[in-house]
């Protein structure tokens, strides 16, 4: 039972039992792994906050190769999407791109350049303060789709393919430039959620609250 650290970012936690997680999180050695965190839910747990939704850590587990969990031991924040979490807008996009990378990461497989990606989109609503949502998403969605290998032809109109034509040539952090309208970016979105919905058993539960905001 080897003792592993991997820098991670937390997916998603589910309760198990009365005090137990069972967290899912993206390492950037070993891909998608799911784990047994326990006593998380006690006021000392040895996780703290480090299990929020996307809070960069540096996880420390044990893992069996007879086991489809692994076992946490603890973590360390490195990064919090706290102040993220504070405005409604960003922090519905955080809950849909846990969920897109929760629902098209296969397990164990490793994904270096995902990991890379998704915490660029994190650092450019950290650097913006919640604001420009609608280009990050929309950016975050295209690369997500194209990264997992079945980016289909780009059946938008024509505004929206010529953006994302640009988002793949140009790194998020300089797309604020350019004037993204809503209708636009949701034109986008909603093209590539279908894309990524037919290659998952269910949709997606937080683009119904993306479309209201």
């Amino acid at each position: 039972m080897p003792a592993c650290v991997s820098e991670a970012l937390v997916l998603r936690t589910y309760p198990l039992k009365e005090a137990d997680l069972i967290v899912s999180f993206l390492t950037r050695d070993q891909g998608k792994l799911r784990g047994v965190a326990k006593r998380a839910r006690r006021p000392k747990s040895p996780f703290g906050s480090g299990l929020e939704r996307l809070s960069q850590v540096r996880m420390f587990y044990f893992q069996r190769e007879t086991r489809e969990l692994v076992g946490l031991d603890s973590c360390e924040l490195i990064a919090s999407q706290f102040t993220l979490a504070s405005d409604y807008p960003a922090g519905v996009a955080l809950d849909y791109m846990a969920e897109v990378a929760e629902q098209l990461l296969p397990p164990a497989e490793p994904s270096e350049l995902f990991f890379r990606f998704l915490l660029a989109v994190l650092d450019y609503l950290r650097a913006r303060q919640g604001e420009g949502v609608w280009p990050a998403v929309a950016y975050y969605t295209l690369w997500a789709v194209r990264l997992s290998g079945f980016l289909p032809e780009l059946r938008v109109n024509t505004e929206s393919r010529a953006i994302a034509e640009e988002m793949m040539r140009t790194p998020i952090a300089q797309l604020s430039a350019r004037e993204w309208s809503r209708a636009t970016a949701a034109d986008l979105r909603r093209f590539l959620v279908r894309a990524i919905e037919e290659h998952i058993e269910r949709r997606l539960v937080t683009v119904p609250v993306l479309e209201t905001i």
